[in-house]
């Protein structure tokens, strides 16, 4: 008897507010190692902070939430999410540079 993988899934945020200069990339760098996903995220050149996390569904939404939240300093106004494709290039976590 074999035990299954929990299922992944992948998907796309734009995080809109107060999310730049205040410790967002770094902040969601370690909430992603401690909560297992994969992705990246950057900032914007429009203000907002954009980011892709894959995972099991479980530690998506466990960071989908604290993006919603965000460090003490940010205030987070909106988080668009889109279902996106699970990029098998990714293995860890990384903060891209502003695009």
């Amino acid at each position: 008897m074999s035990v299954s993988a929990p299922p992944r899934v992948a998907r796309h945020f734009l995080i809109y507010g107060r999310v730049q200069g205040v410790g967002y990339r770094d902040s969601a760098v370690q909430t992603a190692f401690e909560t297992g996903v994969q992705g990246w995220v950057r900032n914007r050149m429009s203000g907002h902070v954009e980011a892709h996390a894959q995972g099991d569904t479980d530690a998506v939404e466990r960071f989908a939430a604290w993006l919603r939240r965000g460090p003490p300093l940010a205030r987070v106004t909106e988080v668009a999410i889109t279902d996106a494709e699970i990029d098998v290039r990714l293995f860890a976590f990384e903060s891209r540079a502003t695009c």
